[in-house]
């Protein structure tokens, strides 16, 4: 009789913020439901958006998300949305409080670190982040060199 093949399970994540984990150290993070319009979600399902400057701010314990830039919908009509609009960020006041008390201290931010589909929803991983200087930059260029040519030696040898 015939086999049937293992299909691998579909991605869930839609995009995630490589420059983010480049530039700052991620002390924690959290899930937070977005507040999305129309056309957006089917333009976040294929991938057009850009996050590279977005962040994330609190306002009156609610969190938005600023300079999240979605592309208008291909095959969107006159109501398409606008590509460059804040977005609220859906979380517990407990969390957004305590995320509050971690940013007003010196040099936290928030920034989203992925975009992923849950049960058919779309999350945001938001880090709560810290900057990296200069030199932290070039060490983490240096180890990621130096994993890249273990790992390379060990495939040749193999």
């Amino acid at each position: 009789m015939g086999q049937k093949k293992k299909k691998k399970p579909p991605s869930n994540v839609l995009g995630t913020n490589r420059k983010a984990r480049f530039n700052y150290f991620v002390e924690d993070s959290l899930e937070c439901g977005i507040v999305l319009q129309g056309t957006e979600v089917k333009s976040l399902k294929e991938a057009q958006f850009s996050f590279v400057d977005s962040f994330v701010e609190i306002v009156r314990d609610e969190l938005f998300l600023n300079k999240l830039h979605i592309t208008p919908y291909n095959f969107g009509n006159i109501n398409n949305h606008n590509p460059d609009r804040t977005r609220k960020l859906l979380a517990h006041k407990k969390e957004i409080h305590k995320l509050e008390k971690k940013v007003n201290e010196k040099g936290f931010t928030l920034i989203p670190l992925k975009f992923y589909l849950k049960d058919g929803r779309v999350k945001v991983e938001v880090g709560l982040c810290k900057g990296k200087k200069d030199y932290d930059k070039r060490d983490t260029i240096k180890k990621n060199d130096l994993n890249r040519d273990a790992a390379r030696n060990f495939k040749n040898d193999y």
